[in-house]
């Protein structure tokens, strides 16, 4: 059993950006070598969210819509009294979304659906450069 570390960067353009990093998952993953396992990728901060989803135009519109419905980035947030920066819907969105997930994988490719893809999400009102760590473990 290996254990290898990576880390991706990615700038993002702020609140509503979804990014498909499914290549650079696969791109570490093929760097590893190994073929069989788990690949956790983990985004540092309390403003953004990993996750999966089918990338394609009407649904990212549709997680846009939805995120503004349940945490509305008009809205007053306890948060903002306390920093004064306004982005207390960013860290409502990002805890509920998650800063990991975890992939295995098999032949050396992650075990991801047809339209399947894993997805950086941005909520925090101003643009980020965004540093992921993915944790590789396998044989």
């Amino acid at each position: 059993m290996r254990i290898i570390n990576d880390t991706i960067t990615i700038n993002t353009r702020g609140s509503g950006d979804l990014i498909n990093i499914t290549g650079e998952i696969s791109g570490a993953l093929d760097r590893s070598g190994l073929q069989i396992g788990n690949l956790t990728v983990f985004v540092s901060g309390s403003t953004a969210g990993v996750t999966t989803l089918e990338y394609e135009p009407g649904l990212i519109r549709d997680i846009r819509e939805f995120y503004e419905r349940i945490a509305p980035s008009e809205k007053h947030y306890h948060h903002d009294d306390t920093w004064g920066d306004a982005n207390g819907f960013s860290h409502v969105r990002a805890a509920f979304t998650g800063p990991f997930l975890t992939i295995p994988f098999q032949n050396g490719k992650p075990l991801l659906g047809t339209w399947q893809q894993v997805v950086l999400a941005e909520f925090d009102n101003r643009p980020r450069k965004r540093q992921l760590t993915l944790q590789i473990i396998g044989e």
